[in-house]
Parts: structure tokens; sequence; C-alpha cells
């Protein structure tokens, strides 16, 4: 979801094509054995999986979804050059080939990356799945009238900066050759070592170029995975899917396509999403959710069942809470009124006013708790769970405000627990205990993204969150940190306006790393960096907690996405 920048997508990527439906992380607490929940019994093919949600699934067009790792209800139907792992916990975060044979070949320092589809492939229709058509489906992400996917490519790719897709330019794009029915080579504008995380989003998916209906493509869009569309109902509202007779298991080997069809239902009320799982009753026995979690006050009475918690999956995403400051509006230009701030949050009261510790996690620092973003623990400002107001007082002292100070915090008023007012007001009383008197000004939702992500409107002060579109410390923390990726015409979320040159060369020194584990330690070293100087303050981490049917198998959730992979799931 990049709206007209970088990070509008990624906190959709988080929030909306990632949070899939429940199961057991082996990175979170042991609800259930992940592999066995649901039953003793070995998961065996056949069924129908219902999927609850409260979301539609919208503009099903690969070219217009923003997924990383394929999706989860699009990885069904559209199949990638690499995806993610199918495992639990850390194994997850992983990537995979897919369609291509490896997780493809870099040359030139990581400017030139070389792919090769396996032989077999084919579509619903049993037509053959070719380089050429890769291509195409690529090309045709860029076509304005669908628009909606990652963005990066455009940036990425030589020569795609102004390219408007194949309906307007019918030359197509030069940066990807197709020398034979299998190979495709892509050539970027800059080392990117991360290309084959890139490579798991939905616009790698191939499309054939005579089967293509433009914006009706989402109606039926051919299938290059295990089920296709049978009925896409209201743009998303009912998906069903049915198994398409031309995928080969031998070669996926991440999808397991237990049930015989999928049938997707949305546009229901979160709180009777949980009452139908818990109730299990009917098809809802063999049924999941994507994107509801358990609320706090559900999560007390599911914890009291026995039956029920059994049936709780809990996964960790990247994701991160944090405060904002603009350095550019008094008195945040001071460092030292940052650091007080920083000094003064009591962590204790926000993750209890975020749902509670099952529900969050303390942070302090940018990068999420996952070795694969480069997690590198570290406090620029010790204060302990409840906050140190006396070190804040010293700080403000120093600042010129011996006497505190008021300060407005923005907040959204959607009751999201992350940037809502419960969040706000656990800010406003541990503040207060430091001399600092917080003023609330909670907006709406739409018009609390428009004033802080615009240079010209943004506050001083605001509540802000973050979710990788892949699990890596690049796309964590170029967007928010990386000079270059300021707008002053445009969605920014560079929000401390941070143009520090050793910064931005230290990126681009990771950004040539192939090996995706020494990349990691520099991104945790560079986050340690920049939390030094009070830019953010990181709050808390989300923990996913959700139901599932009493009839599903084979919970599967990945440090991935955090959610139960749809993929793996068995009904039988």
């Amino acid at each position: 979801m990049r709206q007209p920048s970088v990070t509008a997508r990624r906190v959709a990527a988080a929030s909306v094509s990632l949070v899939v439906a429940a199961g057991a992380a082996a990175c979170g607490p042991k609800d259930n054995d992940a592999k066995g929940s649901g039953g003793d019994s070995a998961p065996r093919k056949g069924g129908t999986l219902t999927v609850l949600n409260s979301e539609p699934q919208t503009d099903f067009d690969p070219a217009r979804l923003y997924t990383s790792g394929g999706g989860n209800v699009p990885s069904l139907v559209f199949r990638t050059l690499t995806t993610r792992n199918r495992e639990n916990g850390a194994a997850g975060a992983k990537v995979v080939p897919d369609l291509a044979t490896d997780t493809g070949r870099p040359s030139k320092g990581a400017t030139v990356w070389t792919y090769t589809l396996k032989k077999g492939l084919k579509y619903e229709d049993g037509t053959p799945i070719t380089s050429a058509d890769v291509k195409y489906g690529i090309e045709r992400s860029f076509a304005p009238e669908l628009s909606g996917g990652a963005p990066y490519l455009r940036d990425w790719l030589v020569g795609a900066a102004r390219y408007q897709g194949p309906y307007k330019d019918k030359k197509g794009l030069s940066a990807i050759e197709t020398p034979d029915a299998r190979t495709l080579v892509f050539h970027l504008n800059k080392p990117e070592g991360e290309f084959p995380y890139l490579a798991t989003q939905t616009q790698f998916t191939p499309v054939p170029r005579s089967k293509d209906t433009g914006t009706k493509y989402e109606q039926h869009p051919v299938s290059s995975g295990p089920y296709k569309v049978v009925r896409n109902e209201n743009d998303g509202e009912h998906l069903l899917l049915a198994r398409n007779p031309y995928w080969s298991a031998s070669l996926d080997d991440e999808r397991k396509a237990y049930p015989d069809s999928i049938d997707v239902r949305s546009g229901l009320d979160s709180s009777v999403i949980n009452q139908r799982l818990s109730a299990s009753q009917g098809a809802d026995a063999a049924a999941v959710t994507t994107d509801t979690n358990l609320g706090p006050a559900e999560l007390a009475k599911v914890s009291g069942d026995k039956g029920l918690a059994a049936r709780v999956g809990t996964g960790h995403f990247g994701y991160t809470n944090y405060i904002a400051f603009n350095p550019a509006v008094k008195p945040f230009d001071k460092p030292e009124v940052r650091e007080a701030i920083a000094y003064a949050v009591d962590r204790s009261s926000v993750v209890n006013a975020a749902g509670g510790s099952a529900l969050a996690e303390p942070a302090t620092t940018f990068l999420p708790d996952q070795k694969s973003f480069g997690y590198t623990p570290y406090d620029p400002f010790p204060a302990g769970a409840s906050g140190n107001p006396a070190k804040a007082r010293q700080l403000l002292a120093r600042a010129g405000y011996k006497n505190g100070l008021t300060v407005t915090l923005t907040h959204s008023n959607a009751k999201d627990f992350e940037t809502s007012p419960e969040i706000a007001t656990a800010l406003q009383d541990a503040l207060k205990k430091a001399g600092i008197t917080v003023r609330l000004q909670g907006l709406e939702d739409n018009d609390y993204r428009d004033k802080i992500h615009d240079v010209r409107t943004e506050p001083g002060f605001f509540l802000a969150h973050w979710g990788a579109d892949w699990p890596s410390g690049g796309p964590f923390l170029a967007p928010i940190f990386d000079g270059r990726q300021i707008v002053k015409d445009g969605a920014n979320f560079n929000t401390g306006q941070l143009n520090d040159k050793s910064v931005n060369d230290e990126i681009d020194a990771i950004n040539k790393l192939t090996d995706l584990g020494a990349a990691a330690q520099r991104w945790g070293a560079l986050d340690k960096k920049i939390g030094g100087q009070a830019l953010v303050v990181p709050l808390f981490h989300p923990v996913y907690k959700r139901l599932y049917g009493k009839d599903v198998k084979n919970v599967v959730i990945s440090d991935w996405t955090g959610v139960l992979d749809i993929s793996q799931v068995a009904v039988k």
C-alpha cells in the first residue's frame, strides 16, 4: 500500500495483506502445537475451508494487490518468482523459490538479476507459463488504471520511472529481458541485494497477454496457483476458489492445498467473526479469519476456556508502534526535549493501553525483535518499564524548561489500540509526572494520516506505526530515515526529516550485499546509531492472537506474516 510515498504501503501490507488468519508461531507463546493443532489426526485432502473477514479482498488482480510473500488468499491463486518459506517462526522469514528454480542469480554488483522458471509450469487452462508472461504481468502493473501494487519496480528498474504500462506503451520494459521461454533478466538502476524479497510481490505473477481483460481481469484472473477463482462477488466480498487441475504439487514445494475449495466471506463485524469462530458450528468449524484479531475483552474470555484457548494462534509480524517527532517544530528542535520524553514514557502503561502483554510487547528498538530484521538489543534512554520522570526533568531543565512545558500530541480517533486515544492517554499520564503537560489532538483517521504525512502540516509530536514489506531492516529503516526519501509535495514518512549523509551512505552500502545475514547485522547496527538521536521513541510491537475453527488442522505461522498461512491448512 504505498500511497503517494514509500510507507503507506508498508503499513497497508502490515495491516491488510499480511494480517492473515490464526495459528501458533514458534516465536510466540506456546499456545498450541502449530503442526498438530486442530486434532491429532494427520491433515488430509478434502473439504471446504471458510474464511470469515471484515474487509473484502478487493482488487483481486496481481497488478493491484500490495502484498509481501505473495499474500495469503492471493497466494492461493497467484504464484510469483519467489515466495516466503511456509514454516513456523523464524524459519518462515526466509525467501525461497516459487516459480523460479532459485531465489535469483545476481551479477554486476547486484544490478542484474537472472531467474529461470521451472519446467512444466501450467495455468488453470493447461497452457504453459512462460517468461514472457511474467514480464507482461510486471509491465501491466505500471498501467495507471491498475495502480495499487508495490512501487519498487518503478524505482529499481532501468528506464521504468515514466513507463505507463503495455496498454499505452507497446514497447514494454527493456530492463526486463526474456532470452528464452524460461529465462528472465532484470536490469536495475543500483545494487539491490534484497531483490529476491521483492520478487515475492504479486506483481511478479505471470499473466498471459491473450487473457488480459484490463480492469475486468480481477473478476477471473488466470490462476498459476493451486486454486482458481470460481466466483468473485461485490469486488471481493465473496470469493469462491476451487482446485486448479493443472497445478502440480511436484512443482510447488510451499503450498499444501489440502482443502478442495476455499470460501471467503467478508463484510462481517469483527465481534461476529470471533463469535462464529468461538461457537464453531456447521461450516464455521472449518473456518479461519485473515484480518480479525482478538481484542482484550475477547481474549480474557477465551483464556478462561481451555477448549477455546487451544484454538488461539499467536504470531509476530515485523511492526513497530512509536512516537514520532518533527524537529522543525519547537520545542522538539531541542534533542533534550525529545530525550526527556523518551525517558518519561511508561511502557508498561502503554502496553496495558494496547491490550496487555498478551497483545503487545514493549519496544526500545525501532527494528522488531526478530533476527531477519537484524534486531540488535539496545536502549538509548534506559528508564525501566515505567519510565524515569526524574531524569526527564533534568533534561528539560537543561533545555531551558525547568518549570516544565506544555505540548500537543496528535493521534487518531480510530479504535486500533495503536495510534488511538487509549495510547495517547497513557502517554499523557506518564509525561505529566515529568512536568510535561500533554494536550491531546484526536483526528478522524483520514485527517490524521493526511496531517502527519505532509511536511507542510506535520505536527511536532504524534503517534505513528510502521510495518515491513518483507522481513529485513531495509524496508524498515530506509523509508523513515533515508534523507533522499523526504517527500516535499506528497506523502512523506521520514517524519524526523533526517538527511544524514553517513546514514544514507550506509543504506546504500547495505543494499549492495547479497548475503542477507550480513546485511541484517548492518541494519541492526544502523538502527542503534539512529536511535540515539531520539527522532522516534519505540513503544511496542503487536502480538497477533486469532481464533480458528475446531476442525482446522496444520496451523503454520511464520515470522514473515505473523498469522496463519492458508496454504498449509487442512480441514479434514
